[in-house]
């Protein structure tokens, strides 16, 4: 019974796993590659429990990042739309 549940939950992580390498790979061909291996690093290392008086910094960056990102591909969305 324990060999069930392990193995389901290792496989919907899996699928999470390549649902979120799926939108990191898209956003990256659509914006720039720089930019989204960078939060993925901040991501990672906001993971990583060793580095957990990061973790404060790193989160923060990792928010300001990620707006910053999403923030720029809505005004590229408005200004195409309006020309």
């Amino acid at each position: 019974m324990q060999w069930a549940i392990a193995t389901a939950a290792f496989l919907a992580s899996a699928v999470e796993f390549v649902e979120a390498f799926t939108i990191v790979l898209v956003v990256g061909v659509t914006i720039n590659f720089g930019v989204i291996i960078t939060i993925l690093v901040l991501a990672l290392m906001n993971l990583v429990s060793a580095l957990a008086p990061l973790r404060v910094a790193t989160g923060a960056i990792l928010i300001i990042a990620v707006l910053g990102v999403l923030t720029a591909t809505l005004f590229r969305e408005v200004k195409g739309k309006r020309e």
